[in-house]
């Protein structure tokens, strides 16, 4: 398991995942700001290469599976925000992530597709990626997305 003296950037590398370049916001915000010791991001929607990879609710047309896979690349690319700001490796730990789901009504497998970034998130950081988290169902997400995910990192 990876651990907090050990280069992000290299464990990526190892996992053979390569960081995108940061979305574009697409109101009047920024992707990520530094307080302190902490960087926020702004909720990130499931970009690849600039396009919405998926649109939909779960529980109406989007799987758990493709939900969870769109949670993961929402993390990625909370993660590239927090490269851009302050770089990978100055990040201590994950403190808190946060996932929205766009649900249809009854759905209510918001945390097993907030797994997706949580999962991701372990899988990077090792003991450093356990979070505190929440995962929210809504009735709507920008541009039709079924995930958004913000995270906090601790940072050197």
């Amino acid at each position: 398991m990876a651990d907090v003296t050990q280069s992000w950037t290299a464990r990526l590398a190892e996992l053979g995942i390569a960081l995108p370049p940061v979305a574009a916001p697409v109101a009047a915000y920024v992707p990520a700001v530094r307080t302190g010791s902490h960087v926020h991001t702004s909720g990130q929607l499931p970009f690849v290469a600039g396009t919405l990879s998926i649109t939909g609710k779960l529980g109406a047309g989007v799987s758990e599976t493709d939900g969870k896979a769109a949670a993961r690349t929402c993390a990625l690319n909370a993660l590239a925000a927090v490269d851009a700001l302050v770089g990978l490796d100055s990040i201590v730990r994950i403190v808190k992530v946060v996932g929205f789901v766009a649900s249809a009504e009854g759905f209510t497998g918001q945390p097993g597709v907030i797994n997706g970034a949580s999962e991701f998130l372990g899988e990077v950081f090792g003991d450093a990626g356990i979070h505190a988290r929440s995962a929210v169902g809504v009735a709507e997400l920008p541009l039709g997305s079924p995930v958004e995910v913000e995270l906090i990192a601790e940072v050197r």
